[in-house]
Parts: structure tokens; sequence; C-alpha cells
């Protein structure tokens, strides 16, 4: 049996547990189909944390979290914590994940499986079998760059906040991007406000720079607002996208809803190699916590099972396994199965355990 591969398992809020029940699911049947054993903690986050300590992220909850070879995280989040003081509330443990991680490159794919491609808004010729990747810096940039707040200005109440980045910054996470377009299509779209932004101007110089060490790589510079209204235009144009926290976090949310449902998006969290060539890593769903269906069994869990499948590809170089495990999820959308936020006319409606039961039974044709 393959040697242990060390695992954190933060379920988190609302549907957060029943989706990363089907994560166990598929960690057992590799365990007794491939030969591939983990070793698997799990602990609490967010509001579960804060209802436990007091605090949405225990330090010994973060100790571990460095200490292992990935992170499986569900959701955070839900009305209950609403009233909780900013710096305990259940995304306050998030971002200390991220930051004490320093996980500064987050993948986002945007994909749209042929089977779902009429639950997009956009027309099914635009948005069938698309497949792009942004990569968003996440360390950094306007949600983290000083002074941040209300100042007095001339007589006047005003509020700052302020865009900053080294050249550390965007080197190292446009370094991930190109890396990322050599093993995919080789076509990099490097995107900011160069024209009316002294950062725009900064991390366009950076990422021409950075291009001479990628010859195999195409590079193309685009300004934000033109990608956001090319994602609706013509989403197939792009393969890899790398841009700042900011513009990140908004084109990735654009390109999340060419796929029709958040419910199918997973995410990864990807720090700087040490010298053994491991990286720290978060992987969860885009989606949230969604509390009025939690306890119900109608939650997606196919984002989170691809968020492990990013996981087995990234953290643990199981390319063929995350193949597997991509296409036993596709196989199962194929075969007419959906859950209540992709159901569709003729389709089989199936609760959150069906569905993680459809994709062990497509790995075991597979394995077959």
């Amino acid at each position: 049996m393959a040697a242990n591969k060390k695992l954190l398992m933060l379920p988190g809020d609302g549907i957060g547990p029943e989706v990363m029940g089907e994560v166990r699911r598929v960690v057992d049947w590799m365990d007794k189909r491939r030969h591939v054993s983990f070793d698997i903690e799990e602990d609490l986050v967010g509001g579960a944390a804060y209802d436990a300590h007091k605090t949405s992220l225990a330090d010994a909850t973060l100790d571990k979290a460095m200490n292992v070879d990935a992170v499986m995280l569900g959701a955070v989040g839900g009305p209950k914590w609403d009233n909780v003081e900013r710096d305990a509330r259940p995304e306050a443990g998030l971002l200390r994940l991220r930051k004490e991680m320093d996980l500064f490159a987050n993948l986002r794919p945007a994909t749209c499986m042929p089977a779902l491609a009429d639950a997009s808004s956009l027309k099914n010729d635009v948005v069938s079998g698309l497949d792009i990747m942004i990569v968003r810096e996440l360390t950094a940039g306007t949600y983290f760059g000083q002074p941040k707040g209300m100042q007095e200005y001339e007589g006047q109440e005003r509020c700052v906040d302020t865009t900053s980045y080294t050249r550390g910054e965007i080197e190292r996470v446009v370094r991930a991007a190109f890396e990322l377009a050599q093993k995919r299509g080789k076509k990099l779209h490097s995107v900011e406000k160069a024209n009316v932004m002294e950062v725009g101007v900064f991390w366009r110089k950076i990422a021409t720079e950075v291009a001479k060490d990628y010859p195999d790589v195409t590079l193309e510079h685009m300004y934000a607002d033109n990608c956001a209204m090319q994602l609706v235009r013509w989403p197939k144009q792009f393969d890899v996208i790398v841009t700042d926290n900011l513009f990140g976090d908004v084109l990735s949310d654009c390109a999340a809803m060419c796929t029709g449902s958040l419910g199918m998006l997973p995410s990864a969290s990807l720090g700087a190699a040490d010298e053994s060539g491991r990286r720290k890593a978060l992987y969860e769903p885009v989606h949230g916590s969604a509390p009025d269906i939690a306890g119900e069994s109608k939650a997606n869990p196919l984002a989170t099972v691809l968020s492990f499948a990013m996981c087995l590809r990234y953290s643990f170089d199981m390319g063929e396994d995350a193949d597997m495990l991509e296409k036993a999820c596709a196989d199962v959308l194929d075969a007419g199965y959906r859950t209540g936020d992709i159901m569709q006319d003729g389709m089989t409606l199936v609760s959150t355990q069906e569905m993680g039961e459809k994709v062990c039974a497509q790995l075991d044709k597979q394995a077959a």
C-alpha cells in the first residue's frame, strides 16, 4: 500500500459536514480499490469552532493545518453567527488559514460539462465544454493594503482602501499561472487595469518580464473590464487567466456563472514550494454553507468531491486518480442524476449521499 498522505478535514458549517462526508466515501473507495492510504484528521473551523472554543480557528487546529500535506474545507458561516465580533466570525477563521499558510495562488477552474450546458444562462454552444482556470492572487492587493479605513480629509470623512503589490508578490503568482498554462493549452491572459492604475502598469511590466522564462506559453494582456465582457461574450477564448486579488474575486464569480451552478465548482489555494517541493494547500468548494438546506441531504457534493480531485492532482501528484474522479463525476451527470441545484426536466433527482454513491459506482466501472 502507498505511503500515508496526511490530510486535515475541516467540514465547517451548514452543508459542510454533508458534502465532506462524500469525500470520505471516495477516500474509503480509494483505500479499498486503489490501495492508497490517507492519514486523516478532522477538526473544527468557522461557526462550529466558535461554538466550541469562542474562536473560528483554534491555534491547535492551525498547527495541524501547517503540518499536513493538504487541508480539505467544507464551508463556513451562517446567520447564527451574524452578531459575533468581527475577528471571531466564521469567515475570519478561513482568512486566518489562508494568511498563516501563505496561500498566495487561488486556482478557480470554471468548467462546463456538456451534460450541464443547458443549465447556464448563456447559449449552449458558448459554454459547452468550457474549461478555464483563473489564478487569483490571494494574500495581497486591495484586501490587505494599508492604509485602510476612515480618515479625516479637508473637513469631511473619507474612506480608503489601498491597492499595493511588491514585485515578489506579483512574480510568484504569475509564475504559478505560467506553470499551469504549460500543462494546459499554453495560453495565458494577464488581467489588470494598466490604463488607469499604476499597480496595473507594474503588474503588466512584471508579467512581460516573467514571460521570457516561458517561451512555450503565449502571453496576452487584457484590461479587467474587457475580460469581464469577454467572459460573457465568448469564454472559450481563455485557457488560464492570472489577475490580482480584487479583480480575481469578481472575474472568478463571473466565470463561475457561465457554468450554470456554483454547486459544481471546486477551488484550490496553494502556497510556495519548500525545499522538498511540498506546498501548503487548502481545497474547498466555491459554494457557501447553505444553512437553509443543511441536514436535509439536498446539497450537491460534487464541488467538494472535485476539490478533492484537485487535491490529488496538486498536492499528491496523483494525476491518474484525479482524472478518474473527474470522469466519474461527469459520467454520473451524463447518466442523468442531479441534485436539486442542477435539476433539469427528464433527469433523476438524488440526495447528497446518493450522488456520492453514484460517483463511487462509476469509479468501480473504471477500475474494472
